[in-house]
């Protein structure tokens, strides 16, 4: 079986070399406090885009730290009770895609939530004030800055549960058939809301981004997606003195450490050949969570299109209808 990563008899029990912070359980739990007293703001704008099955709209909403947040929502015109909702996450920089990518769910009778992460490609805003540098990179944002509360990617994880609870708070979507999906850093975002939400039913992260950084670094894979790490190095602590602390602070936003929080019925797909997310990053996520799972290998397959998951997700998610 190829691989350029551990066999995989030792990925079955790796569980990652990233450190967990002592305060990680107070620091969620502010986090999700900080959440909690936010005032959301929730504004629905009926979208250019519409069709015959399904009303469009933007949805708006005020993050953490003020930044106002973006989302795809598409609502079924013909719902018979409560509908189930899928929540959808994009991959690293980019959006949260065209409405029409969407209608399949909402064809099948899904509520649909697709976020725009904060600052990237999308519109949603991003108002954070960081100290040290911005450059190149958001894994390194707030790295420099002496509180950790200002890691870009932790008002990024609270903006994923700001838009589950949304979402399930609707009067016409039941609360307990929502499920979570996306690839890279959606599948990344997609563990951490399931962690930081444990009432959402079931998910499906393909390769995830945003797990066990250490074991990047050590495979000199701090390329492409986790490039900014080298360059972070390079300019800001060139003789590593700084190494383990900087390690440290990422374990805050490291999902792997948030994954024993997972309680969904959890489908994962991975490929065996990924040099952009390591495979024992994923498997360090993995087996850390104590929940329903199953995972999907792709032997010869990368940091790509995974031949049938979309469908296998899909079919995953319909599951939720029969409840």
């Amino acid at each position: 079986m190829p691989v350029i990563d551990m066999p995989v008899s030792q990925l079955e029990t790796y569980r990652g070399v990233s450190p967990r912070p002592a305060d990680f359980d107070a620091y969620w739990a502010k986090a999700l406090s900080d959440l909690e007293a936010q005032d959301l703001a929730v504004e629905f704008v009926p979208a250019a885009f519409q069709t015959d099955k399904a009303e469009c709209y933007d949805l708006y909403f005020t993050g953490v730290g003020g930044s106002r947040v973006h989302a795809k929502f598409l609502k079924p015109r013909l719902m018979d009770g409560k509908a189930p909702a899928v929540l959808q996450f994009h991959g690293y920089s980019a959006d949260s895609g065209d409405w029409s990518g969407k209608l399949g769910y909402a064809d099948e009778g899904f509520v649909v939530a697709a976020l725009d992460c904060r600052g990237q490609g999308g519109l949603s805003e991003d108002r954070t004030a960081y100290r040290g540098t911005t450059m190149n990179g958001l894994i390194i944002r707030g790295l420099d800055d002496p509180d950790p509360e200002n890691l870009y990617f932790r008002n990024v994880f609270l903006d994923t549960v700001a838009l589950a609870r949304i979402v399930m708070n609707l009067p016409y979507v039941d609360a307990e058939r929502v499920g979570a999906m996306g690839g890279s850093q959606g599948g990344g975002l997609t563990l951490a809301c399931i962690a930081l939400e444990p009432r959402i039913n079931r998910a499906a992260p393909c390769y995830p981004f945003l797990s066990d950084y250490k074991r990047v670094w050590d495979m000199d894979l701090d390329q492409r997606a986790y490039a900014e790490l080298r360059n972070f190095f390079r300019h800001h602590d060139p003789l590593h003195a700084r190494e383990d602390a900087i390690f440290e602070k990422l374990g805050y936003i490291d999902v792997s450490n948030l994954a024993p929080r997972i309680r969904a019925n959890v489908m994962m797909a991975t490929g065996l050949m990924d040099d952009v997310c390591p495979p024992s990053t994923q498997y360090a996520a993995y087996n850390r969570m104590k929940c329903e799972k199953r995972h999907v290998l792709y032997p010869d397959f990368g940091h790509e299109g995974l031949p049938g998951f979309n469908d296998m997700t899909f079919q995953f998610m319909l599951e939720m209808k029969a409840r």
